[in-house]
């Protein structure tokens, strides 16, 4: 029987799909799916995400308070509501995200991500199936620290060092998610990216991460994001879970080549670097020193935060003011 390399990749990895189009995730049969404010804003322009966002609309009418609460409160809301709708369509978790300009406020991330899964549970969305997204600062590890305690799990995101990804398994996050074309974007814009498909920075710093948590027995899982090509997926096949693209993930389903487990218990090196326990003086400075790591991070930041900004101008413009 011939088998897809989508199919073979389900053998060795949870996959999940980057994406809020739920037509295109109920066709493709993935476990996870994770969506961040890019996603979203991009969804409610479909035509099949037009009923979440007239039902999110109709209620925030009829809320009370400031205008802009009430924008940030509806704009919420299409994001749990989409999230339901995924989580018809795919068996495991669905990845929702505190907003970006939250990044580096600890108690605003911890209360905004208790509201969305309390959202999500009074659409009958389980905790156990929500992953809270918080990018990877100093204060979004503090938050996650805060969320595992109350049995909220959370998905450390923009992940660009090995520093952050220690940090974040300390705490005890569910997962984190490191960004393998990110890093690349980085390195190729300055010139110092090697061709060979096992050395580029981005899977390298998988591979690392990978082997550290192995190595030190840390259970938070590793994530693969930012996937750009079959090759990069091929590199990464059989870490804990890999977040693909839809159109990725077609055309891995359409290929029937071989696909091998490129991750297993005598592939980690017997030495890989730790940190030891991280300060937030010693997680900051080691982020200081790591140019890539420092304007990456900030640019996933604000490049989320800019089409946040949309996707709240397109619900103000929706609601009567």
């Amino acid at each position: 029987m011939v088998v897809s390399k989508l199919n073979k990749l389900k053998e060795f990895s949870i996959v999940a799909v980057d994406s809020c189009d739920v037509v295109c995730v109920k066709e493709l049969h993935p476990t996870d799916c994770t969506t961040n404010p890019s996603l979203i804003l991009k969804a409610v322009t479909l035509s099949s995400c037009q009923e979440v966002l007239e039902e999110a609309t109709k209620w925030g009418n009829l809320q009370s308070g400031s205008k802009e609460e009430i924008i940030k409160a509806t704009a919420d809301r299409v994001k749990v509501l989409l999230g339901v709708k995924l989580s018809e369509v795919v068996p495991g978790r669905i990845s929702t995200e505190v907003d970006a300009d939250l990044s580096f406020d600890v108690a605003k991330t911890v209360s905004s991500a208790v509201s969305i899964v309390d959202l999500y549970e009074v659409f009958k969305v389980a905790r156990e199936r929500v992953l809270v997204k918080i990018a990877a600062t100093w204060e979004g590890i503090l938050a996650a620290e805060i969320l595992e305690k109350q049995g909220i799990n959370t998905n450390l995101t923009l992940v660009f060092s090995l520093v952050q990804a220690q940090a974040c398994a300390q705490v005890g996050a569910f997962l984190v998610s490191p960004f393998v074309g990110r890093v690349g974007d980085w390195y190729e814009k300055n010139s110092i990216c090697s061709s060979d498909l096992e050395e580029t920075p981005g899977v390298l710093l998988v591979r690392e991460i990978y082997n550290c948590y192995r190595l030190h027995g840390f259970e938070t899982d590793v994530m693969a994001a930012s996937l750009r090509s079959i090759d990069q997926v091929e590199a990464l096949a059989g870490c804990d879970r890999l977040t693909i693209p839809i159109w990725l993930l077609e055309q891995l389903s359409c290929d029937m080549g071989a696909l091998t487990c490129r991750f297993n218990s005598h592939s980690v090196p017997a030495s890989v670097p730790n940190y030891g326990k991280i300060s937030e003086a010693g997680f900051r400075w080691t982020m200081n020193m790591d140019a890539m790591a420092t304007e990456k991070l900030a640019d996933g930041i604000r490049l989320f935060f800019g089409d946040l900004q949309k996707l709240r101008k397109s619900i103000e413009m929706r609601l009567n003011f």
